[in-house]
């Protein structure tokens, strides 16, 4: 299957699921969504594959599901617990690179057969999770900030708090995707690649972000809804 069907299927997939966690599970069940996409992102980031005529790094698709995760607390739930999410996120992959470290201590037995593989994995790992756990904090924090300013923004300017959802999410993330595009790359693999590809990683994993921020709009509007009709019937 061609890496670009498998990147849109990917996509659409997993903003389903948010809606479906959060359907199934309400707040909660966002927050631990966003537990498990972060730490499997901060694996998936390591391998580099090429589609629609770039190189770039997978794990954007899963980064830009817990800005979408940000941004459905923050229009439903407000600003408290939407950085109590990115909180839980942060506290997450903090824990997983400690426990991804302990496992190199063992010596694994003579009938081992999976320890090479986990030790290839992960004795590379900890600067890219390092990276990636400060620059999901300084962008995350940042895209909830940013949100609720273009939320009082259209509000002041407007007089109603329930129009441009699509402003506030779209203005909040490309922003901070933008940041945490530039960050992480050059945090991450500075010294790794050469100038010319780190810039090639950058332009595409942008491209990538700019598609999945203005494709997540709909799916915050469709949480709202849900979170209005839940409000409702309570």
């Amino acid at each position: 299957m061609p890496n670009e069907l498998v990147l849109i299927l990917v996509l659409f997939s997993v903003y389903t699921l948010v809606i479906l966690w959060y359907r199934l599970f309400g707040v909660k069940g966002l927050m631990c969504f966003s537990v498990l996409v972060t730490i499997a992102a901060n694996i998936e980031v390591m391998i580099v594959i090429e589609a629609f005529g770039m190189e770039q790094t997978l794990g954007n698709i899963l980064y830009a599901a817990t800005f979408l995760v940000t941004d459905i607390l923050s229009e439903t739930e407000g600003k408290k617990t939407s950085q109590k999410a990115v909180n839980i996120g942060i506290a997450a992959s903090a824990t997983f690179v400690f426990l991804s470290q302990t496992w190199l201590w063992y010596t694994p037995s003579a009938s081992d057969s999976v320890f090479p593989a986990v030790q290839a994995l992960f004795s590379g790992i900890p600067r890219i999770i390092i990276v990636s756990l400060a620059v999901y904090a300084i962008t995350q924090k940042f895209d909830v900030w940013a949100y609720h300013k273009w939320w009082d923004w259209t509000t002041e300017k407007f007089g109603d708090r329930t129009r441009f959802l699509w402003l506030r999410n779209n203005g909040s993330t490309l922003i901070s995707q933008f940041f945490n595009t530039v960050l992480f790359t050059v945090g991450a693999f500075a010294g790794t690649y050469n100038f010319s590809t780190l810039l090639s990683i950058v332009a595409s994993s942008y491209i990538i972000f700019i598609v999945t921020s203005l494709l997540d709009t709909p799916f915050v509007y469709w949480a709202r809804k849900i979170h209005q009709k839940r409000s409702s019937c309570g």
